[in-house]
């Protein structure tokens, strides 16, 4: 089946003015195309902003409760079209089915987590100095919520974005990559299913240099919310601070494990293939340095060789595949520079870093180890976004947090080990937003805060109770009894 995906604006799917329409393609078979999207101009963005700036008023005047009560219908949908829309999904962006549909029913939680969030406190009583006066908060919606998603994860971003900025009372207009437009107007349609009045929820797809751009730049857009790299994030910041809008930003990272001589190696060899190779490493959460203590490095790599090796490539779809094309032409051929450049500055290749013969189609690379690596190369400093890991040996624990901490990034970071005192150490002492011990670096739960640190983020947090941090601003009123 092939879709045609239009902008949905003012609860009506319209063609773009331009009738001009991108091509999204099957990225373990770039001769298929899964569908068209639209490719949008100002004037649609426009409209589109217009029809969210008309809705606010309504909305924003709906008690909390009657919005989660979308969001729960919402939920209930996209559970329901779970599959055909994981489907979709894995064609566009390439991750095996089994995680895009756990990306969709991660999306249904969140929308179930901030449906409830209607009927939490919106506000605090103070006491004041006047003993008569009753001095109170009350927090209310921003306005028009633009919304910039990325590709990697084309369900669960958006509406870890959408749910909250609608049940807080905001009305949005969301731009997704192009590359995964379709999975987009698949997720529109839920809410559309959902009874969202005209409005509420505009989707223009298009190019970012042209539709992203100019949803930055609009008057009338109050805040905006952007998942994606660092280049586009100083855009979009610099493009609010110049306006006053509101921002947020979630961008790349480099993040690293620390593997101690007293941890479960089985454990964190697993453990750690699993955050540098799930999704093809095209995650920003994805672990892409491995400190190990030297004492068990030697282990600890043939362990992870092991594993890595044993990984299938193939279609998403198929059962049995562990790991799926990368998301785009672009992409495979970032990753393959990269892996080049690695072996270019004297890297160690110890598996993969090539493209697998026997795939003659789809944007496939090999999943990659390298060692021998020293703290400037490339690939240690630069986010890959893809299946790329450099295992690197460490003489102290002390040695591999300096080292961890060496990055322009700090979204995530993970050890290993069974020592509280160590782990308590490096709680206070790695420079990122998100920590796991004896995790992986990837994972984020609906109800808990994510986001990063230096470079990684704007040190804004999303979901859990933080999101109501940025989809909100604070009135502080006193009430004085006239004598």
């Amino acid at each position: 089946m092939s879709y045609h995906i239009l902008n949905y604006i003012n609860g009506q799917w319209v063609a773009t003015e331009t009738e001009e329409t991108i091509n999204s393609y099957n990225c373990a078979d770039e001769t298929e195309i899964v569908g068209k999207i639209q490719s949008s101009s100002v004037g649609d963005l426009n409209d589109a902003v217009t029809a969210a700036k008309s809705a606010f008023s309504k909305w924003k005047n709906l008690s909390p409760v009657e919005r989660g009560d979308f969001l729960h219908r919402a939920a209930n949908i996209l559970e329901e079209r779970a599959d055909e829309i994981a489907e979709v999904a894995t064609k566009e962006m390439g991750k095996v089915l089994e995680e895009t549909k756990g990306e969709v029913l991660r999306a249904v939680s969140t929308l179930r987590y901030y449906a409830q969030e209607g009927m939490r406190q919106l506000g605090d009583v103070i006491p004041s100095n006047n003993p008569n006066n009753m001095l109170l908060t009350k927090r209310v919606p921003i306005g028009v919520v633009g919304i910039i998603a990325p590709w990697n994860f084309p369900i669960a971003i958006p509406v870890w974005k959408i749910a909250p900025a609608l049940v807080y009372g905001n009305t949005v207009v969301l731009k997704p990559a192009s590359e995964t437009g379709i999975t987009a107007g698949k997720i529109v349609e839920v809410f559309e299913q959902a009874g969202l009045p005209a409005g509420v929820l505009n989707l223009v797809n298009g190019r970012g240099s042209v539709v992203g751009q100019a949803l930055i730049d609009h008057i009338d857009v109050n805040a905006l919310s952007f998942t994606g790299s660092n280049g586009i994030g100083q855009r979009v910041a610099e493009g609010a601070i110049a306006r006053g809008a509101k921002y947020q930003l979630e961008m790349g990272g480099k993040n690293p494990v620390i593997v101690l001589d007293d941890a479960n190696l089985e454990y964190a060899s697993q453990q750690t293939v699993i955050g540098a190779m799930k999704q093809t490493g095209q995650r920003c959460t994805a672990t892409s340095r491995a400190y190990i203590h030297h004492s068990v490095y030697e282990q600890f790599k043939e362990l992870v060789l092991q594993k890595v090796i044993s990984l299938k490539l193939g279609n998403g779809l198929v059962e049995g595949n562990n790991l799926g094309p990368l998301s785009s032409r672009e992409q495979f051929d970032t990753v393959l520079s990269y892996i080049e450049k690695g072996k270019k500055e004297g890297a160690t290749l110890l598996v993969g870093g090539s493209v697998p013969k026997e795939k003659s189609s789809g944007y496939y690379v090999e999943p990659t180890v390298f060692e021998n690596v020293t703290k400037e190369m490339t690939i240690v400093r630069e986010e890959i976004f893809g299946p790329v890991l450099c295992l690197i040996k460490v003489d102290s624990f002390e040695d591999a947090i300096e080292q961890a901490n060496d990055t322009i990034y700090g979204l995530s970071a993970s050890l290993f080990t069974n020592n509280l005192a160590r782990a308590m150490t490096f709680i206070n002492d790695i420079e990122v937003g998100l920590i796991q011990i004896n995790g992986e670096t990837g994972g984020a739960e609906p109800q808990a805060p994510f986001g990063g640190m230096k470079a990684s983020s704007s040190y804004s947090r999303e979901q859990g109770q933080a999101a109501k941090e940025f989809f909100t601003t604070t009135k502080t009123i006193t009430i004085t009894p006239i004598p």
